[in-house]
């Protein structure tokens, strides 16, 4: 088994209901919901490092320097990448032209991990499988779907991911 390190960065998964305000937020002091589910699916074998929360439509090219950096420092040559849905095909592109030679997959949710209707444990358990079995380069994990970095395209209309 090839060791995988995680970074979350945010998005849909990692939101969760806030009573008071009566909205989707995250969770106070940016508690990442990655390592929930990880414990909740028994999966003990991989770092989780969170980079930060922020909707994927406040991702921008500084914040994908960031995860770039960060895929490049880490020991592991297995990554997955959580994002927010929005904008993940471009920050996949954004990754593969950064060269890190490593495998690189990135993965979210339509809906909060937190709503229990989700589609997070799914989606992240793809990826987790797909960055220890695919070659270097950077993919999508979505829907029970691989995409390569060129084919990660959300169809709004649908709620999924489709080549």
């Amino acid at each position: 088994m090839r060791a995988v390190r995680i970074l979350t960065t945010g998005g849909t998964l990692d939101k969760v209901h806030d009573w008071k305000k009566e909205a989707i937020a995250f969770a106070g002091a940016g508690k990442s919901q990655v390592p929930e589910i990880l414990e909740q699916s028994r999966c003990y074998a991989h770092e989780v490092e969170q980079l930060f929360q922020i909707d994927s439509l406040d991702m921008n090219d500084t914040y994908r320097k960031l995860i770039c950096e960060r895929i490049g420092a880490a020991s592991e040559d297995a990554i997955v990448v959580t994002h927010g849905t929005s904008t993940m095909g471009e920050t996949a592109r954004y990754l593969r032209d950064c060269g890190v030679g490593k495998t690189v997959v990135l993965t979210g949710a339509m809906r909060p991990h937190a709503l229990f209707v989700s589609d997070a444990s799914f989606n992240l358990g793809g990826a987790i499988i797909a960055a220890q079995t695919l070659p270097p380069g950077v993919y999508g994990v979505m829907n029970g779907v691989i995409f390569e970095a060129h084919e990660l395209h959300k169809n709004e209309r649908l709620g999924r991911f489709d080549a």
